[in-house]
């Protein structure tokens, strides 16, 4: 019988406590495919300011030293509001004891080096805080970034979450991703060589992938050595270049039933020492599909159909 090792299971065999991940968005964060350095206006799935005039966002000015830029206090005071506002609601939930503070939205690596060493540190130093987890892309990750979270990892628990979505390189450029999977593949093997935790994301349903196609980048992604993985199902929200090929009747969103079915297939692939972060997504600002907005009947269906499946929960 397959057993289904979640992060949770990694976190307490090797802590020996509850520990929850703490999101933080952080403002001014941007990425290059939106900002013009690769491409303009985001993976399709992407909502940013090029699809709303109202999306509120605060520009960073990626060449401003960090000790003279104004935008960093707003950063610093942003991080400690969201994370005494969260680990509050995580300690009467949960009963945590223990945090890795989750560099979130947006590519949380593509900021001058003196900016992220201020915010890592200043996350590292809030209370109980054990590591950090930053959600990045593999074309925005510098050498001197990637040493200095190894130096990091060597007294806390450090990970780096890398979007790769897909390793078929037609669907990274319909999707414009701005990269190829060469660069996912090189990227990885770098962050692996020094020693660090990789976390891989990857997205089902995207336009014209079937499952065969889904389930060759759960394989590729498992070559790469990854530590962890997230699954998420591709949904429509407004705001994106997906919303307008949807409403034009030109992109249709995956199915429960097909969601479940490859997801169950990808989780019986994964080597035992590969922990699962995430199994399914969903988003208030939802288009599209439906049964993407309730979270809780989602994982009640994913949970039947590991037991059906013969994983042991």
């Amino acid at each position: 019988m397959h057993k289904l090792y979640t992060f949770g299971k990694y976190l307490r065999n090797k802590f020996k406590t509850n520990i929850k991940k703490v999101p933080i968005s952080i403002p001014g964060f941007t990425c290059p495919n939106i900002d013009g350095k690769i491409a303009r206006g985001g993976c399709v799935f992407c909502e940013n300011e090029s699809f709303s005039p109202n999306f509120q966002k605060e520009k960073l000015t990626l060449n401003l030293n960090s000790k003279t830029n104004p935008l960093l206090k707003k950063q610093i005071k942003a991080l400690k509001n969201q994370f005494f506002n969260t680990t509050e609601t995580y300690e009467k939930i949960y009963k945590s004891k223990k945090y890795i503070v989750y560099f979130q939205s947006w590519t949380n690596t593509y900021a001058p080096f003196d900016t992220l060493k201020t915010l890592y540190e200043t996350a590292l130093s809030l209370p109980n805080v054990i590591g950090l987890s930053i959600g990045t892309r593999t074309d925005s990750i510098t050498d001197k970034t990637l040493q200095y979270l190894k130096n990091l990892s060597e007294k806390y628990e450090i990970w780096i979450e890398y979007g790769i979505q897909s390793s078929n390189d037609k669907t990274l450029k319909k999707i414009n991703r701005g990269h190829d999977f060469a660069n996912v593949q090189k990227t990885i093997k770098k962050t692996k060589n020094l020693g660090l935790n990789v976390c891989a994301h990857l997205i089902f349903g995207l336009p014209g992938e079937k499952q065969e196609d889904m389930l060759k980048s759960v394989k590729d992604t498992i070559d790469l050595h990854i530590d962890s993985i997230k699954f998420h199902p591709l949904y429509v929200t407004d705001n994106t270049l997906l919303a307008i090929e949807y409403k034009k009747g030109r992109f249709i969103p995956i199915s429960e039933e097909d969601y479940i079915d490859t997801l169950i297939k990808a989780i019986k692939m994964l080597p035992e020492n590969v922990s699962i972060q995430r199994m399914t997504a969903g988003s208030k600002n939802l288009l599209a599909p439906d049964w993407c907005k309730d979270k809780a009947t989602q994982m009640s269906h994913i949970h039947k159909a590991l037991q059906k499946a013969g994983i042991k929960l």
